[in-house]
């Protein structure tokens, strides 16, 4: 029998790197949020309109991901879809704040970019 499921809300996605400032100030200006919090070897961003955090831990140990993923080498953990309304004016953009648009490009209506950490994102249309 289980216990009674405690309240458990999503607060925030936390993103290793090797500069939690630096990395944090990339998406800030991408996605036009604030610093809702800060602290030397960690940062949150939050939505203007609420909803789900962004945050950012510095990790000295940090290694790059590569993508797509090769055996033996450091894998992505994860990777943030992020909706656009135009796809070739939003990753000029991304690039234009730090973003690296990747050699590789599986799909025609999705841009895959690292961020200057290496993380990979997706840009897509609805």
């Amino acid at each position: 029998m289980m216990a009674e499921r405690a309240q458990i809300s999503l607060a925030t996605v936390v993103l290793d790197c090797p500069d939690a400032h630096a990395l944090a100030d990339f998406y800030r200006r991408l996605l036009g949020w604030e610093v809702k919090y800060s602290e030397p070897d960690w940062v949150l961003l939050g939505c203007p309109d609420g909803g789900t955090g962004l945050s950012f831990q510095s990790e000295p140990g940090y290694q790059t991901p590569v993508w797509p993923e090769r055996p033996e080498e450091q894998q992505k953990m994860l990777h943030l879809d992020l909706r656009v309304d135009d796809l070739d004016g939003a990753e000029a953009y991304a690039v234009a704040a730090g973003a690296t648009r990747a050699a590789v490009q599986p799909q025609d209506d999705v841009r895959v970019l690292l961020d200057p950490a290496g993380h990979p994102f997706c840009l897509f249309l609805p």
